[in-house]
C-alpha cells in the first residue's frame, strides 16, 4: 500500500500476484479494469532482479512507467517514441542495476541486441501484456510476439501473460506459443460493468459528436477517426465549439505527439 496506494486486492489478484511472486508460469485471463498491471508490477518489486514488461502499446507502457516513477519505483521504457536522454538514463538505471521493471516494445526482439542485453542485466520475469497479440487468428497478431517463446528459453525465467480477450483457442495458443510447460491458468470473468456500447445512424457526423460532448461536460474522452486529417479537423471544430481538444496522429513531430499525449 506504501508504494500503489491500495489496502486490498480487487478479486482474483491475490492469488495471481503470489503465483507470480513465486516464480510459477502464469496465463492470467482479467477484464479490462480488473487491475492486470498490478499482478506482475507489484511480483517485480518483490523479486530480485529486472523484470521485463513486453507490451504493444507505446502510450500504456510510457503511462505506467511515469506512474511507476512517480510512486518511487525505478521503471523504464524502451520505445520509438523514446529520446536519447531517455534512453541513456534506461540504460545507466539497468548498468547500475536500479531498474526493476524494463518495458520494451515486442518489435525490439528482433534485434539481436536487445537480447544480449537482457542477458546481460539479470532478468527475473517476463511479463506479457496484451498476450492475445501472439494468436496468428486475432485481429491483433503482432509477428514479433512469436519471438517471446524464445526469449524465455534463452533467459530461462518465468513467464506471466496476461489478456483481457482470450477465448478457448486463443488460450490454447498462448500457451503453446509462450511457454514450455503448462502454465497455471486464472480465468476471470469478462463482465466489464464500467463499459457501455451503444450504437446510432450516422446522420451529421459532426454534429452528433458535438451533441455527444455537450452532454458530457467537463469529462475527458477520445474520438477515433479514420484520417489523420478528419483527426485534426474535428480537434478544430471541438475547440471552435468551446472544447479543449487535441489530434493525435503518426503524423505528428515526435515532441507534438509527446506534448498531446503527457496532456
Amino acid at each position: 500500500s506504501s508504494v500503489f496506494g491500495f489496502d486490498a486486492f480487487r478479486p482474483g489478484q491475490e492469488e495471481i500476484v503470489d503465483a507470480v511472486t513465486t516464480g510459477r508460469d502464469v496465463l492470467a485471463i482479467m477484464p479490462t479494469g480488473g487491475g492486470k498491471s498490478l499482478c506482475f508490477q507489484l511480483p517485480a518489486l518483490m523479486r530480485d532482479g529486472v523484470t521485463v514488461v513486453i507490451s504493444p502499446l507505446i502510450a500504456l507502457m510510457r503511462d505506467q512507467v511515469r506512474a511507476l516513477t512517480q510512486a518511487g519505483v525505478q521503471a523504464g521504457a524502451l520505445t520509438s517514441g523514446n529520446t536519447p536522454d531517455e534512453v541513456d538514463a534506461v540504460f545507466e538505471a539497468l548498468d547500475t542495476g536500479a531498474l526493476k521493471l524494463l518495458y520494451i516494445a515486442p518489435e525490439r526482439l528482433a534485434n539481436d541486441g536487445t537480447v544480449r542485453m537482457l542477458k546481460r542485466v539479470g532478468v527475473s520475469l517476463i511479463a506479457v501484456d496484451e498476450a492475445h497479440c501472439v494468436s496468428q487468428w486475432g485481429h491483433d497478431f503482432r509477428p514479433d510476439y512469436l519471438r517471446i517463446g524464445q526469449l524465455r528459453e534463452t533467459l530461462d525465467v518465468p513467464l506471466a501473460a496476461f489478456t483481457a480477450t482470450a477465448d478457448a483457442e486463443t488460450r490454447d495458443e498462448i500457451v503453446e506459443r509462450l511457454f514450455a510447460a503448462p502454465p497455471q491458468v486464472f480465468l476471470h470473468g469478462f463482465d466489464r460493468p464500467n463499459i457501455h456500447l451503444a450504437f446510432a445512424a450516422k446522420n451529421k457526423p459532426r454534429q452528433q459528436i458535438l451533441s455527444f460532448a455537450a452532454a458530457r461536460k467537463g469529462q475527458s474522452g477520445i474520438t477515433y477517426c479514420g484520417t489523420r486529417a478528419k483527426t485534426e479537423t474535428l480537434a478544430a471544430a471541438l475547440n471552435a465549439d468551446g472544447y479543449t481538444a487535441c489530434a493525435y496522429h503518426a503524423g505528428l513531430e515526435a515532441e507534438d505527439r509527446r506534448i498531446v499525449e503527457t496532456r
